[in-house]
């Protein structure tokens, strides 16, 4: 056998593996599936925040350091 052989064999059993331990853990009678530490559906984060939307990059990329230390402020006092 080459050295490129081995390693294409040892890749495949590394992929058989994963696949394996994919089927173990997404099964629904699996224990940490019942308990709810694995999950197949998790929630999609979302940008729905009032003071994110208001500046634009263009905004920010003209402030001075200063200007956004004052804006974090606000933002810290408003909470």
């Amino acid at each position: 056998m080459t050295e490129e052989n081995e390693v294409l064999l040892l890749l495949k059993e590394l992929v058989n593996r994963v696949q394996q331990l994919e089927k173990v853990a997404y099964d629904n009678d699996n224990v940490l599936m019942k308990s709810g530490l694995v999950v197949t559906n998790s929630p999609t984060p979302s940008m729905n925040n009032k003071m994110a939307s208001s500046f634009s990059m263009d905004d920010v990329s003209g402030m001075s350091f200063d200007d956004m230390a004052k804006i974090i402020k606000k933002a810290e006092g408003s909470r």
